[in-house]
């Protein structure tokens, strides 16, 4: 099996905790040398935290992994396209690696930018997509059902 679809499915893993605490599911997960070295979710509603998205949350959890500010040789695994903070912060950690599952056209930093990684870059979207995006649809689809 494709490592980035084993990688993707660990990061809907957590996607999945976030849908079961209430949090819009979005899982992500940092891989530095074939290893999963950070995990996290969604945590807005629980931390109060406009923030503390699954992106930024692995992120920190990495940083102390490697103990230090950088995640060069990493990558990070999303199953939303990362909106333009969490991509901003990716930039900023030297990560020059992004596998996303579903397109977010309406918020994702594809659309809001286009110059934000160099060239060396490598962005790679829609792995297990259809699984991201059902996940997604099923969080809001209940949210409208209880309102």
């Amino acid at each position: 099996m494709d490592k980035q679809i084993i990688f993707m499915k660990a990061a809907l893993q957590q996607a999945a905790i976030a849908f079961e605490n209430g949090e819009v599911p979005i899982g992500a997960i940092v891989v530095f040398k074939g290893k999963i070295i950070a995990r996290a979710y969604n945590q807005v509603e629980q931390l109060k935290d406009a923030t503390a998205h699954a992106e930024m949350i692995a992120m920190t959890s990495a940083m102390q992994f490697v103990g230090g500010k950088y995640l060069k040789d990493c990558t990070v695994y999303t199953t939303l396209e990362p909106c333009v903070m969490c991509a901003g912060a990716i930039h900023h950690a030297g990560i020059n690696n992004i596998v996303y599952g579903a397109k977010d056209p309406s918020s994702g930093f594809v659309s809001k930018t286009n110059n934000l990684f160099s060239k060396k870059s490598q962005i790679r979207s829609g792995v297990l997509e259809k699984e991201c995006a059902e996940l997604l649809q099923a969080f809001f689809k209940k949210k409208r059902e209880e309102s």
